[in-house]
């Protein structure tokens, strides 16, 4: 089994955003997550397949 998601985590992608920043806000989760980059606002949505292909770490708010 993979990590737990939850609204609120911090995530850090592979690749950056354009905006040079690599962590994201998890706003939803489930079969697709919405992730606002913490570098300039912007809100994307992804496959959950794909943000757990690129996950390069995980901070749990509980730890923000």
């Amino acid at each position: 089994m993979g990590k737990l998601y939850q609204v609120g985590d911090i995530i850090t992608l592979k690749k950056p955003h354009p905006c040079g920043s690599k962590d994201w806000e998890i706003l939803r989760v489930g079969a697709d997550f919405r992730l606002k980059c913490l570098g300039c606002g912007h809100q994307v949505m992804m496959p959950r397949r794909l943000v757990e292909k690129n996950d390069r770490g995980l901070k749990k708010k509980s730890e923000n």
